[in-house]
């Protein structure tokens, strides 16, 4: 099956999706970009908190996070041990005459500062994780903010393609007219039909294309029912002042974390090194002899070929990553705040000259080639090259408003903190 078989077939399968919703789907209530926030639980207090997976997730890492500093707080456990000698031998050894049995308890000390730098190492995990949960929350605000603007510029291309359809409707009537009256020879009347064909099929296609994008909204607070209905109206996205001043974005803060803990980590690994004693002190009673006697020891570890080096120079390399990744995620968002802004700045210009100026302008050249055209001052295809034009800039307008407020949306994930 050809590309243009396969873009035919989804298309055709997203209009019958969408004609095929019930009519108290199609009469829903419009969903704000406020609303679709709270459905994505981002809002203060919304009980979607609890439930989208993709806060959840980061969340439950954080807590994890939060638990292994307190593991990282307590000290070995002391060791009970228990021994039974000198039995089911031979001669004087057999049977339990002469079994000797031993109770002691012995308790590993941590020395090189093994416990700070645990409990540090941990807490360094914990603050990155809970920066990447901050991190998960304005990315999921991205991508809220992001989808609902398509989808307003895809209902905002539906109407657009139902105006183009009426019009061209109204000027196959006309020509039909015209042609039956001997005023236009029949190829104008051919090709206002082919006309109207074609905005017909844009129509279908600008309808599963907004079928798609709502359903991609939708996605993000993982509702499984009939997608939302989105106004045409774009939503005024104000983007943040501060965030070509900062250097505090939640990936800087994120690629610093990461830096801090690689650095705990390296503490901890070299603490490791240094071998701990363990002291152990008990009891032995001798059965032959009926006595008892305290016994008293101490082990520790010869550190002769294993002294952990390994892992310490692992946990350099791993810092020496780290701190690379800290270097690029700057570079980045300088980078990524720049165009963002050149972005937003480029499209709100646009979206002013297109609103105030170009589109007031080609709406009066249309309304006055219409009138021609009835009056039989200009032909059929004078009406439709207006028409065009109208239509041109009212795409660009459209996708100049697109491209506004996902530029907001994106200087307000770089601006988070």
């Amino acid at each position: 099956m050809s590309a243009r078989t396969w873009r035919g077939a989804l298309i055709a399968g997203l209009s019958f999706a969408a004609f095929a919703m019930p009519a108290e789907a199609q009469e829903r209530e419009l969903l704000s970009l406020e609303e679709a926030l709270s459905r994505s639980g981002l809002s203060e207090g919304a009980a979607e908190t609890q439930s989208n997976p993709r806060i959840v997730g980061p969340r439950a890492d954080t807590e994890a996070a939060q638990a292994l500093v307190g593991q990282a707080r307590l000290r070995p456990n002391p060791e009970l041990s228990f021994e039974v000698e000198n039995i089911a031998g031979s001669g004087a050894f057999s049977g339990l005459s002469a079994t000797e049995y031993t109770l002691s308890v012995g308790q590993r000390l941590e020395l090189g500062g093994k416990r700070s730098a645990r409990v540090q190492a941990a807490e360094a995990q914990a603050q990155l994780a809970n920066v990447r949960a901050d991190l998960a929350e304005a990315e999921l605000g991205f991508l809220v903010r992001e989808r609902y603007v398509v989808a307003a510029a895809a209902a905002s291309r539906v109407e657009l393609a139902l105006d183009i359809v009426e019009r061209n409707v109204e000027l196959a009537r006309i020509a039909g007219v015209l042609v039956e009256v001997g005023r236009e020879p029949p190829l104008r009347g051919l090709r206002a039909q082919a006309a109207l064909a074609e905005a017909r099929a844009e129509l279908q296609a600008a309808e599963a294309a907004s079928l798609a994008a709502r359903t991609a909204l939708a996605a993000l607070w993982s509702d499984e029912g009939a997608p939302p209905v989105v106004p045409s109206d774009f939503p005024d996205i104000v983007p943040p002042s501060t965030v070509l001043v900062s250097t505090t974005g939640l990936q800087l803060q994120a690629a610093r974390a990461e830096s801090r803990a690689a650095e705990a980590e390296i503490d901890r690994e070299r603490s490791l090194r240094v071998p701990d004693p363990v002291v152990s002190a008990g009891v032995r009673r001798f059965e032959e002899t009926n006595d008892n006697a305290f016994l008293v020891g101490v082990s520790i570890p010869l550190p002769f070929a294993n002294r952990n080096q390994g892992n310490i120079a692992a946990a350099e390399a791993r810092l020496r990553a780290a701190n690379a990744r800290e270097a690029i995620a700057l570079a980045d968002f300088e980078q990524a705040v720049t165009r963002a802004r050149a972005q937003y700045l480029a499209a709100e210009a646009r979206v002013e000259t297109l609103s105030a100026t170009s589109l007031p302008q080609a709406e009066e050249a249309l309304r006055l080639v219409r009138i021609g055209y009835r009056n039989g001052r200009f032909p059929l295809i004078e009406v439709l090259s207006a028409a065009e034009a109208r239509d041109d800039i009212r795409e660009a307008l459209i996708a100049a408003q697109e491209d506004q407020g996902q530029a907001a949306a994106e200087l307000i994930r770089l601006a988070a903190q």
